[in-house]
């Protein structure tokens, strides 16, 4: 997420797949943006409410953030990289965007309890240490850190090593699953993956079509699990993330090498080149649509056209503003945070 880039730098795909993540966390998030009173009964959903809770629970939940986790991760290896090709000392100057990104997120948290930018910020740190390492050591240390992970859902699952159940929770917890994101994304940045997909489509394309059966399973799993009232669904979602994530982000990675698809989401890529501030932005339009309708809960049926909608008026919005400006207004206050006012002259002096 480097917004002082110049546009000819940018990576589209990037933009795109970021702005399309930001759509489905809005499924998730619009719940978390009406704060419920002490007392308000909570309805059981039936009919079409019923089918769409379950359709979100099996194709985003999780899913969508996670994809917003690894691009932060491939975010992170190009800011860095790019700042040490400038001359600059790339760790510190990630450590002062990490601190930055941390301040905005306690402020976003008075508005929105539910923000994941402090957390981001927080696991970020534990980033820094990979930027010199190598490439086979960072894929040794992912697919480690991977499986711990994945054992533990398995754990929680079956019942297995019950008297540690607390150091499971802690393992198999959101946190652990964005880091395994993060550290995904950089390691595809370093590894040059990312600027790579087309000599790599068939490659892709396979861990794709192999997923698609894994995916599938669970896709049906969850669905009767839900149905029945399973009490480990939420653990069932947890170990269905990884597979959807590898099938969602490598077949819209292999969409996005085409010209006319890449050319009809070029809206989509604006809303993901200023995601900090739509980020933030979707908490408050949210809050005001709600309290407009005057909802005391938001139904499955709510969120779907109140994510819509916003999503509609950020993809307005954003492409209106870079008609005019150069960046979006968060992810300017966020760069003079990293920069400070000189350096940021500098930058913009480097680049025209």
């Amino acid at each position: 997420m480097n917004p002082s880039i110049p546009q000819k730098e940018r990576i589209a795909a990037l933009d795109i797949i970021r702005g399309l993540a930001l759509f489905g966390i809005l499924f998730i998030n619009i719940k978390g943006y009406i704060i419920l009173m002490e007392g308000t009964e909570i309805p059981v959903y039936t009919g079409i409410n019923e089918v769409i809770d379950t359709l979100i629970l099996i194709f985003v939940e999780k899913k969508f953030f996670s994809i917003f986790s690894f691009l932060f991760g491939v975010g992170f290896y190009l800011f860095a990289s790019r700042a040490e090709k400038r001359g600059d000392k790339p760790l510190r100057r990630f450590t002062r965007r990490l601190l930055a990104m941390l301040l905005i997120g306690i402020v976003h948290f008075l508005f929105f309890w539910g923000t994941i930018l402090p957390f981001y910020a927080l696991l970020g740190f534990f980033l820094l240490p990979f930027y010199r390492a190598r490439v086979a050591t960072i894929s040794k240390w992912l697919a480690g850190i991977t499986g711990v992970y994945l054992l533990a859902l398995i754990f929680k699952l079956t019942g297995g090593l019950s008297s540690f159940s607390n150091v499971l929770d802690n393992i198999g917890a959101d946190s652990t699953l964005i880091f395994i994101m993060f550290l995904a994304g950089f390691l595809a940045a370093k590894a040059d993956l990312i600027r790579r997909v087309s000599e790599w489509k068939k490659q892709i394309r396979s861990v794709a079509m192999g997923v698609v059966p894994i995916v599938a399973g669970f896709s049906i799993w969850i669905w009767y699990a839900s149905q029945s009232g399973a009490e480990n669904v939420k653990l069932i979602v947890s170990l269905s993330t990884i597979p959807a994530v590898l099938l969602y982000a490598s077949s819209l990675f292999l969409l996005m090498e085409h010209e006319r698809i890449r050319s009809f989401f070029q809206p989509v890529a604006r809303v993901g080149q200023m995601a900090l501030t739509n980020y933030v932005a979707q908490s408050f339009l949210g809050s005001l649509i709600i309290s407009f309708m005057g909802l005391e809960t938001v139904s499955p049926v709510n969120v779907v056209w109140i994510a819509c909608l916003i999503f509609l008026v950020q993809i307005i919005y954003s492409n209106l503003w870079f008609k005019f400006f150069a960046m979006g207004p968060m992810e300017k206050v966020w760069r003079f945070m990293t920069y400070g006012k000189q350096t940021a002259k500098k930058t913009n002096s480097l680049q025209t």
